[in-house]
């Protein structure tokens, strides 16, 4: 039996204006958050900065995997307003970094990628400058999904391992480890910064993490996250240990040692949780990769 919460893994409840002012501009315009629907610990810090994971397609998801507090079920038609309005409200928060995520929608053939689409250019066109994250399922595998994505430009593509390949059927039943390794590297040869990250205390080992790490940084991913799973509800998996600060240090700077750019490495950790370290990255890649388009403008003129 795992022992209660060590004093690392507590955090404040939020409440100030900022999150208050956050929570009631979500609610009123009918939108989903991973923060409320997955529990996140950072909520409160997130929010109280003006940042928030917003969730599309519903809540209701087709998958249900062991890990997760999203309701698992058959969930309701795609709206097609729903790009829009999650744009809109965007500008309303003020928001210029936004990460976005959906629920899985095996029900759909195409995953949902066409709402991702409409929602990434809703929002680019909406609030011109805004940086959008997103945070993707696998969509199965589907390349002509992965093209609808990544052709509406979105500024990082995120895809979640989650934990170990030994745990993986386990876990994520519905899920596939190489298919989700084949996603980065897609993304990644396709031009795209590319995000991935685990949870830690599911049962791993430390030299499964590794090589976990090894083999995504493989794939040419630029950023990698480390947390803490913490169990939503008796109804979900266990949490088999929790896992020293330490234990963290040593996954950050194993991650660099296997050519990540980016590596964020701590209990609290969450793949949306804001790091300066990540946003300093973006905004050099985004400014050379601007600089490099104007060079080539200038030689064709």
């Amino acid at each position: 039996m795992v022992e209660r919460k060590p004093d690392w893994l507590k955090v404040k409840l939020g409440g100030g204006a900022e999150f208050v002012r956050l929570r009631e501009l979500i609610h009123a315009n009918g939108l989903h958050t991973v923060c409320e629907e997955a529990l996140c610990p950072n909520m409160g810090e997130c929010w109280g900065h003006g940042r928030a994971t917003l969730m599309i397609l519903g809540n209701i998801c087709t998958r249900g995997c062991l890990f997760c507090n999203v309701t698992s079920g058959r969930p309701c038609a795609p709206d097609a307003s729903e790009p829009n309005m999650v744009a809109k409200a965007i500008k309303s928060m003020g928001l210029k970094d936004v990460v976005i995520t959906s629920v899985t929608r095996d029900d759909l053939d195409d995953g949902g990628a066409s709402i991702w689409a409409a929602t990434i250019e809703c929002i680019h066109e909406t609030v011109p400058g805004v940086r959008v994250e997103v945070l993707i399922p696998d969509f199965r595998g589907r390349d002509d999904s992965f093209r609808l994505v990544l052709n509406a430009a979105p500024e990082i593509v995120g895809h979640n391992l989650e934990t170990v390949r030994s745990l993986c059927r386990k876990v994520r039943p519905d899920a596939d480890y190489d298919r989700s390794l084949n996603l980065l590297k897609w993304f990644h040869n396709n031009g795209a910064i590319t995000k991935s990250g685990i949870m830690v205390g599911l049962g791993e080992t430390f030299e499964e993490v590794q090589e976990l790490m090894s083999e995504v940084a493989g794939t040419g991913c630029d950023i990698f996250y480390v947390g803490q799973y913490l169990r939503p509800s008796k109804k979900h998996i266990a949490v088999s240990r929790y896992v020293e600060p330490g234990e963290f240090d040593s996954y950050l700077r194993y991650g660099y040692k296997v050519g990540f750019k980016v590596v964020v490495s701590a209990p609290l950790v969450r793949s949306s949780y804001h790091s300066d370290i990540q946003a300093d990255f973006i905004a050099k890649q985004l400014e050379n990769r601007a600089a490099l388009s104007a060079r080539r403008n200038d030689e064709k003129n």
